[in-house]
């Protein structure tokens, strides 16, 4: 064999394990196997929640600012927007369910962080005279143990379109699990939030994270699994273009059209 077509077949065995590499870390926030081509049957979440509407309301757009504001860690700006949110029908509880939530996506800290500031919004709030609805609180105990694992596993599995698989659960047995349980589990069994209201949290943490591209793409996918809209992804784009920052936008834009560029290559 000449050196020419060594080269060649080398360089095509380096991209293959590229390109490889790329798809399972995408799959840690979730990705999708080639099975995952139906859209599931998705959790029932509250009538309120559903709908075909191409526009977000004014509660759902409250959702942007917090969530991007929290995991880029800009307190000052997610006081105004805690703020907002709440006139906007958010309830405390609510609110504090997209800091909570945030955890899973930029870290303990700013979590904590974030609702520190919660803290100081709503004692504020009350000083001004402002008698803003706590909201709801779980209406049902969250699973422990294996009965934890086997439900965020199904709940993955329906925000995903299917089973979540790939070389990196397999490289680390222990990041697979701990989606599971903690985040699809622990989180995703807490019905404060609906799904739909949870993925518009998602993707706006997400799109103030540089570097987090690949698992922006993939929930723009479980966003429009869940029921919303590929207006309503326009529209929080625009809002984070509106209220947050251009960067924060643009990758959430060149996210959503990679993954309506995919669907139409399907």
């Amino acid at each position: 064999m000449s050196n020419t077509a060594l080269v060649e077949r080398a360089s095509s065995r380096s991209l293959a394990r590229a390109s490889a590499l790329l798809l399972s870390v995408a799959s840690a926030f979730p990705s999708f196997t080639s099975a995952a081509q139906e859209t599931p049957k998705m959790h029932q979440e509250p009538a309120a929640t559903q709908g075909a509407s191409d526009s977000l309301n004014a509660r759902q757009q409250a959702i942007v600012p917090i969530a991007a504001f929290a995991a880029a860690g800009h307190l000052d700006k997610l006081n105004a927007a805690l703020n907002q949110g709440l006139d906007a029908g958010l309830t405390i509880n609510e609110s504090k369910e997209v800091l909570v939530q945030l955890y899973a996506y930029a870290g303990f800290p700013r979590s904590l962080n974030a609702l520190g500031e919660l803290m100081k919004v709503v004692d504020a709030r009350k000083q001004r005279g402002k008698q803003d609805p706590v909201g709801r609180t779980p209406s049902r105990p969250i699973p422990k143990g294996d009965a934890l694992l086997a439900a965020g596993t199904s709940n993955q599995t329906r925000l995903s379109g299917g089973p979540v698989q790939g070389a990196l659960f397999e490289f680390a047995p222990a990041i697979d699990q701990y989606l599971k349980t903690h985040l699809f589990g622990d989180i995703f069994e807490r019905d404060t939030l609906d799904w739909q209201s949870r993925e518009l949290a998602t993707v706006s943490m997400l799109s103030a994270l540089p570097g987090a591209e690949a698992q922006l793409q993939s929930h723009m996918r479980i966003s429009m699994n869940v029921g919303l809209t590929a207006g309503q992804l326009k529209q929080l784009t625009q809002v984070l273009e509106d209220r947050v920052d251009t960067e924060g936008s643009r990758r959430g834009r060149e996210a959503l059209e990679r993954h309506l560029a995919s669907q139409q290559g399907r």
